[in-house]
């Protein structure tokens, strides 16, 4: 037999199945990589298989160092019977223990069938080619049991998972650019929630002026403009990763940095649904807080949101419980949190978007920033529906001056302090730089069980 030094350690060397697993150098941290080799039975996941990636992931979490996993499989091994099941119970179990210790990110590069496919919905983060695909039950079950016939990727490729489900985090052509990705998402994440960020000098000065802001916010109420030009302004070097692209538009997740530190966005689009807030965009944002309170990157909330969208479907699927989702998320959170209200925050929406009573640490506002339960329209309807059409209008302007400005909410201490959109970014930097040591007691519980 012939010795070979590995050029990092690598687990379970001489055990036949699927997957390999070892530790691997990447942009000079280290990192737990588990890769399933799907030329071999089409990578179908055997016991010993479950139990490479259970030992990777225990190991990870020991080491405190990210977990990597690069899938294409069949699903679990046919041939191996149950004991194939209960491989891949063990590695759901082992991942499961790392969340919120240590970042797991899934990279499919093929299939993913049946019950490891649950693995994905596991990780952190989920990067998928875009000639991957994943289901629990394939095109065949499906039309046996609905009549309905469809195609693998009309029913779990990538471009459905980025849009449809939110599984996908970010699309990408090759397996090649996936792992870049990969790489480029963990240098912006620390390598275990015990410790903060990698920071990333920069010449690109904190109190930087972002004069453009000033123009960015449309004069006509139902105009729309494309918020991530305002985080692209916020951040260093103009340099935001979005993730969810596609799924639940309205609402924006991304990472950047301010001030050499990594940051987590979260801004409402107002070029999609008006900015409004739905089941998806409830359970994105509520996603994305709690990862990143998770791995202690500070959070910027960045509202423009007329309120929750309107709809019996909605209701009747669980709006409530679901909107719900993101302002537990906010509330639970205890890394440092600024909030901008740029234009609209009302009702409902205004609350779920880290406002003061969900415990923000900082809350700005624009000077034209409208701050209620209501807009005008849908005020004057309720309080003056019996007014004669010609005095509607007056009276709209009357409550637009007298309630819809940022002015009554930082006289009566919800927002902090009313700035000029060209001072923004020195005034988050700061904002992040004061709270930069701040530390939460975290109540001595279990766990909170919390609306899902």
């Amino acid at each position: 037999m012939t010795l070979q030094a590995p050029s990092a350690p690598i687990f379970r060397r001489l055990v036949t199945g699927t997957v390999q697993a070892g530790v691997e150098e990447w942009g000079g941290r280290h990192v737990m990589v588990a890769r399933s080799v799907s030329s071999l039975r089409r990578g179908a996941l055997s016991m010993e298989d479950g139990e490479t990636i259970r030992v990777a992931a225990a190991s990870a979490l020991s080491f405190r160092i990210p977990m990597v996993m690069v899938l294409a499989s069949s699903g679990a091994d046919v041939s191996a019977g149950v004991a194939s099941l209960h491989g891949w119970g063990q590695a759901a179990r082992a991942l499961t223990m790392c969340s919120g210790i240590v970042p797991v990110v899934v990279v499919v590069t093929g299939p993913a069938i049946s019950g490891p496919a649950l693995l994905l919905g596991i990780a952190d983060l989920v990067v998928m080619t875009t000639d991957a695909f994943a289901f629990v039950s394939g095109p065949a079950m499906v039309e046996d049991f609905t009549g309905v016939r469809i195609g693998i990727h009309q029913l779990g490729g990538a471009a459905m998972h980025a849009r449809s489900s939110g599984l996908c985090a970010i699309e990408a052509a090759t397996e090649e650019d996936a792992l870049a990705h990969v790489a480029h998402l963990l240098s912006l994440l620390p390598s275990h929630a015990d410790e903060l960020a990698p920071t990333l000098l920069t010449d690109d000065p904190p109190d930087r002026q972002v004069g453009e802001l000033r123009e960015i916010i449309p004069s006509r109420a139902t105009s729309s403009y494309d918020v991530r030009r305002v985080a692209a302004a916020l951040a260093d070097d103009n340099d935001v990763t979005e993730l969810w692209t596609r799924w639940s538009p309205q609402l924006v997740t991304a990472l950047g940095r301010i001030g050499a530190r990594t940051v987590g966005f979260i801004a409402n689009q107002p070029q999609a649904l008006a900015g409004t807030l739905d089941i998806a965009a409830s359970q994105k944002g509520a996603r994305f807080v709690r990862f990143c309170d998770a791995f202690n990157l500070p959070l910027v909330t960045l509202v423009d949101t007329p309120g929750f969208l309107p709809g019996k479907d909605l209701e009747w699927r669980g709006m409530i419980r679901h909107g719900a989702e993101l302002a537990f998320a906010y509330a639970e959170a205890t890394v440092p949190r600024v909030c901008v209200i740029l234009r609209k925050a009302f009702g409902g929406a205004y609350i779920v978007m880290d406002s003061k009573g969900l415990g923000n640490d900082l809350c700005f506002a624009w000077p034209g920033a409208e701050i209620a339960v209501m807009g005008a329209e849908g005020a004057v309807q309720i309080l003056h529906r019996r007014a004669r059409p010609e005095d509607q209008e007056s009276l709209r302007a009357d409550y637009s001056e007298r309630f819809l400005t940022p002015w009554q909410a930082s006289e009566r201490g919800f927002v902090d302090a009313v700035i000029d959109p060209g001072d923004t970014r020195a005034v988050v930097a700061d904002a992040l730089g004061a709270l930069e040591t701040s530390r939460e007691m975290l109540p001595g519980r279990k766990h909170t069980v919390g609306p899902m």
